[in-house]
């Protein structure tokens, strides 16, 4: 049943349009699992504050674009179904990748003290929040967005699919007509014999006339 699900997600449908919840922003375009598209996030966000530390030691331009592409990407790629997750990433993401990139990269020094590396660690994500706020009002509207235009169709009685009954239902109704068949005809054929038995007996019981 599995494989068969996964064929029919893969194959495309009758006229290039994906089903509501599989499809993407784009009606034409399969949806990723939320896990991808976080992923997606993720990596951008990541590139852009390796580069950015590197490059001038703070969050700059280069981590602007990369994550509110990334986070916008993940919701415009997702599947319908699985919004909630790419819709709440941004100040996770940054909550989460700059202070490992900040480590990564080799800062604070391996001798600094707890406050010095607190302080090192805090001042990305300072800077960084603005940046944050404008990639969460983007991926809000875009999700907002998709979950009012992307609506499943409700089912109204001309598009409303035929009630079929059930395979086990019929058999089991077919099952039953064949039990009662069969009972009927065993009971209908013991009356025969039981009236056979009783008129041997009556003409053995009989008297003979000599």
């Amino acid at each position: 049943m599995t494989e068969t699900a996964d064929a029919d997600r893969e194959a495309p449908p009758i006229g290039g349009r994906w089903p509501v919840p599989d499809r993407s922003l784009l009606a034409t375009v399969l949806g990723v699992p939320p896990v991808a598209a976080i992923g997606v996030a993720a990596l951008f966000t990541a590139i852009g504050a390796t580069v950015d530390l590197l490059r001038i030691g703070s969050l700059g331009t280069v981590f602007t674009i990369c994550f509110i592409a990334g986070c916008v990407l993940a919701v415009a790629w997702v599947r319908r179904s699985g919004l909630f997750g790419p819709m709440v990433q941004p100040p996770l993401l940054v909550a989460i990748a700059v202070p490992v990139v900040v480590l990564l990269a080799g800062t604070p020094a391996p001798g600094a003290g707890v406050a010095e590396r607190l302080l090192v660690i805090g001042a990305p994500l300072v800077n960084a929040f603005p940046i944050m706020a404008w990639g969460t009002g983007a991926v809000l509207l875009l999700g907002v967005v998709r979950l009012v235009v992307q609506r499943p169709p409700k089912l109204t009685a001309g598009n409303r699919p035929p009630a079929r009954k059930p395979a086990a239902e019929g058999e089991r109704s077919r099952a039953g007509a064949g039990k009662s068949g069969s009972a009927g005809g065993a009971t209908g054929g013991r009356p025969r014999a039981g009236g056979a038995a009783r008129g041997e007996g009556r003409r053995s019981g009989s008297p003979r006339r000599s």
